[in-house]
């Protein structure tokens, strides 16, 4: 079965995106420019052990909340407390999306995902992406526009960091259809011990008992 971006959900669709990000995407970049993408793929690459809360407004302001984490090479799971129990987790082989409120269970190989970049034991930085935009602000802020260039009609993707300390704070995305998503990152620390079964997800409607 096929998961789309939407299924995958909007977080692990605009990392994906900025794992992607070649510093040779755009030949019209600056120096200056160049410079902020190196510094972009550089945190990503370290960014090996995380979690944090994020919020999700989409267009119409519907609102989806929850709990992130992240640990390099393969895992991260997507925990919303808002819708409650919905889950999107990796375990190093398999991407597998539960959503409790319509007993729906999907599952696809990492290989087959665009996390497949992001969670690589070394960030791969040669995929096709088309950098439309790099703005920078006087505070060291900066904010990335990009889209895929094997599918640029899919949509693009607005990533902003804060500049001191660097760190990623939100995304933008916006999809084929005209529709935007904003994912602000409230929180993101470092970690460490994260537990092994964050990272597990078996189907639930396989279990003993049901129908």
């Amino acid at each position: 079965m096929t998961l789309s971006r939407r299924d995958l959900g909007f977080g692990f669709a605009a990392i994906a995106a900025l794992a992607a990000l070649p510093a040779s995407a755009q030949s019209g970049l600056s120096e200056a420019d160049r410079a902020v993408l190196n510094q972009a793929q550089s945190y990503l690459q370290n960014l090996t052990s995380a979690q944090g809360t994020f919020v999700e407004t989409g267009t119409g302001g519907q609102r989806r909340e929850g709990r992130f984490y992240l640990q390099r090479p393969g895992r991260m799971r997507f925990e919303y407390t808002t819708p409650a129990g919905l889950l999107v987790v990796s375990d190093g082989s398999n991407v597998k999306r539960w959503d409790p409120r319509l007993e729906v269970f999907r599952q696809v190989p990492l290989g087959q995902t665009p996390l497949s970049t992001f969670l690589a034991r070394n960030v791969r930085l040669d995929q096709g992406v088309t950098i439309e935009r790099v703005t920078r602000m006087q505070s060291g802020a900066f904010a990335i526009t990009a889209r895929d260039a094997r599918r640029p009609r899919d949509g693009q993707v607005i990533l902003a960091f804060a500049g001191n300390p660097l760190r990623l704070q939100e995304w933008t995305i916006t999809d084929a259809q005209g529709a935007r998503t904003r994912t602000q990152l409230t929180t993101l620390e470092p970690a460490s011990g994260l537990a092994a079964s964050l990272f597990r997800l078996t189907d639930p409607t396989r279990r003993p008992g049901r129908n």
